[in-house]
């Protein structure tokens, strides 16, 4: 996954969650991450699906953190953005022939799935709520 799509949603994620009574805008969420408010609005299209959101519409609309920062682990947030494996993609076309074409994409799924395991453990343990903490 070597994209910024878990970063923006852990950003989007701990604005709704310091700001819990409050209805936020895409823009104005879009701004604290300095990005266009369509990518927001994307992501809390993903988050919807999860029902970790709610939204409104309308001038007084905004999107609101649905579940307590508390249910959300890290590893919830990982796989709902995950689009790879942490090592990136295997090679599509070896040459079969070669001793190490023919076998190399079975040991690099193993790997790859050994990684993306121990990333996912790791991150299963810290909640969102653990996460924003940090931030007075």
């Amino acid at each position: 996954m070597n994209n910024t799509r878990f970063a923006t949603i852990i950003h989007i994620l701990t604005i709704l969650a310091k700001y819990p009574d409050q209805w936020m805008s895409s823009e104005w969420i879009a701004e604290s991450i300095n990005i266009n408010p369509v990518i927001v609005r994307k992501e809390l299209a993903v988050l919807h699906k999860k029902g970790w959101v709610q939204s409104k519409k309308g001038k007084e609309g905004g999107t609101m953190l649905q579940v307590s920062s508390c249910e959300i682990s890290m590893a919830d947030i990982f796989n709902a953005v995950k689009n790879s494996n942490v090592l990136g993609k295997k090679n599509t076309c070896t040459n079969t022939k070669c001793p190490i074409g023919k076998e190399i994409n079975t040991e690099l799924e193993k790997l790859f799935n050994q990684t993306d395991e121990i990333v996912v453990n790791h991150l299963k343990n810290k909640s969102l709520k653990n996460f924003i903490e940090q931030f007075k």
